[in-house]
């Protein structure tokens, strides 16, 4: 590679004066002639024509690791060189699929229409023969490198397209996983950045909803599985709703049973007292519900725990099958108060009575031991909520 600055020589030639351009095109181009002389003299042309950032080969081979190595914007290869000609270097620069869409002009004492039509359809981009015009050589060069700007514009927008679809297909893919336990509104808040991953194990204080129906097992075994699908449809779907109207996350269901939930993904206010307003409000749905289910002979009712205190939340699970769940003493807590209540019964611990005596109406039911729990759990029965809330 040779100096695009020949000391020693005149900075002038056939288009006249050495005067240097007020504005200078960043563009990087590269003069391929086995003349030094030629060399030099285009060099400097393109220089005066506002081209600082010209680099020279003086050989075919020596084009190409150029090429290679670095990022050009144009080529101007002459044709006739020993060893590897202009045709070759174009035929392998086009076969290149990093470089096949750099423009190329062919230069040529040669001035055939044969030459010219196989370097067209070599792909050059134009052809110029020498001596060549200053004039047209602005002009050809200046379209090439609008051409290459455009395609270059273009490939960054594919390129930003292209990540930008993959982006959305990871978004979605995460959404629709998300969906799986939370509200589509939550799932929307958590993949726009509105909270935190909730699949990443963390610890936080929930209020934590556990209810099923009670009689269903012998429901379930006296009944036709038909019979038994309708009723959880119903159930699940009128329950569902409550979930969502409260903004609790559904922890899990297992056929009539439900695990929900409140201050996590995202913290909200009040939770113990949208927990017990949640679960009165199934309470009353269910009662509507099993007025119909009785008259098919259905005894089914509702019983629910509800408990507060801190749990460790995530993912919990193995690769291609994630569930998301809590674990902690509030969890068994509120479980083993859900199998306790009885049908219409909604059973509170102490600490979730505190919290919303001012919301309720409430009957003591007195210290409960319960499995898996060390010492009895004083308990309190929801009656109803008072009629000033």
């Amino acid at each position: 590679m040779e100096a695009c600055v020949h000391p020693g020589r005149d900075d002038r030639d056939a288009d006249g004066g050495g005067r240097a351009p007020v504005d200078q095109d960043p563009a990087a181009l590269l003069v391929v002639d086995d003349s030094e002389d030629n060399r030099y003299t285009l060099t400097q042309r393109l220089l005066r024509q506002g081209y600082a950032n010209v680099t020279t080969a003086e050989n075919g081979r020596q084009a190409l690791d150029l090429l290679r190595a670095g990022a050009f914007d144009l080529v101007l290869l002459d044709i006739m060189m020993p060893e590897m000609n202009g045709y070759q270097v174009l035929s392998e620069l086009k076969a290149d699929a990093c470089l096949r869409h750099l423009p190329v002009i062919m230069i040529s004492a040669v001035d055939e229409l044969d030459s010219v039509i196989r370097c067209i359809e070599l792909g050059a981009e134009d052809y110029l023969a020498k001596p060549i015009n200053p004039t047209l050589l602005r002009a050809r060069i200046g379209h090439c490198l609008e051409k290459k700007r455009l395609h270059d514009q273009l490939v960054e927008a594919n390129r930003t397209l292209e990540r930008r679809v993959v982006e959305k297909v990871v978004e979605v893919e995460r959404l629709g996983r998300l969906k799986r336990f939370f509200s589509p509104t939550l799932a929307d808040l958590i993949v726009a950045g509105g909270a935190d991953d909730p699949l990443t194990t963390h610890r936080r204080d929930i209020t934590v909803v556990f209810l099923d129906l009670r009689g269903f097992t012998a429901f379930a075994e006296m009944c036709e599985p038909e019979e038994v699908m309708a009723v959880l449809r119903a159930y699940h779907a009128e329950m569902g709703k409550l979930i969502l109207e409260h903004e609790g996350t559904l922890e899990r269901f297992t056929g009539d049973g439900m695990m929900i939930f409140f201050n996590d993904p995202v913290p909200v206010e009040n939770p113990v007292a949208r927990a017990v307003r949640m679960a009165v409000a199934m309470r009353d749905r269910v009662a509507e519900l099993s007025a119909a289910w009785r008259k098919k002979g259905y005894d089914l009712g509702l019983g629910v725990g509800i408990a507060q205190g801190y749990a460790t939340i995530g993912a919990i699970g193995f690769e291609g099958r994630w569930d998301y769940g809590a674990i902690g003493t509030v969890t068994n807590l509120a479980a083993r108060l859900c199998a306790e209540a009885k049908a219409g019964q909604i059973l509170i611990s102490s600490r979730v009575a505190g919290v919303v005596e001012e919301l309720i109406e409430a009957v003591e039911v007195g210290s409960l031991t319960l499995k898996g729990l060390l010492k009895p759990v004083p308990t309190y029965d929801v009656v109803r909520l008072k009629a000033a809330t």
